[in-house]
């Protein structure tokens, strides 16, 4: 997958942009932060923005003199574009690899770098509910051959899950899986 995205978008300033905002697309950033995380210069990454603002992809807003972007969840290439950076990054197959398999799920999310639209190869996953540890790494295992990313996990029985919430910052993670 990655080979396709690499060869359809020529601009790798612009695959970080999409990876950024479509991973976890009620993230906003600014400029400066993203020429920053990305090691870019603010003219490559104000040049991508502006595509992907004009094109619809990316909304703005001023707050103050900043200028925040965020992913246009209303553009209606948006769950196109999403269900490709997910299976870029690999999270799609992370869902059906593991999440489908293992029983009893109350809940389960992305966390930490992904969570902000960060991909640093390392996807933390935090699952909630009656889980057998083994499987799951074994799953685990395999899910991480495929997607090419590291998988950190933690696993929670529901009772936990308030008490670990803020410490997680669960109100900034990706919903993976929500029991019924």
């Amino acid at each position: 997958m990655q080979v396709v995205l690499d060869s359809l978008i020529t601009s790798r300033t612009r695959v970080k942009l999409l990876l950024r905002f479509f991973l976890n697309p009620e993230s906003t950033s600014y400029l400066r932060e993203l020429a920053e995380e990305f090691g870019e210069s603010t003219n490559a990454v104000r040049v991508e923005l502006n595509r992907l603002e004009k094109a619809g992809i990316l909304s703005s807003k001023r707050n103050g003199k900043t200028k925040l972007y965020q992913a246009n969840q209303n553009h209606p290439l948006f769950p196109e574009i999403q269900s490709m950076v997910r299976k870029f990054t690999g999270i799609d197959r992370l869902i059906e690899e593991i999440l489908a398999k293992l029983g009893h799920i109350h809940s389960a999310y992305i966390t930490g770098d992904y969570a902000q639209g960060k991909d640093s190869g390392v996807i933390d996953l935090v699952v909630v509910g009656e889980v057998d540890e083994a499987y799951l790494r074994k799953l685990i295992d395999k899910a991480e051959s495929f997607i090419n990313r590291k998988v950190r996990y933690l696993v929670l029985r529901e009772e936990e899950l308030e008490r670990f919430r803020e410490t997680l910052k669960l109100d900034r993670a990706i919903t993976l899986w929500r029991g019924k």
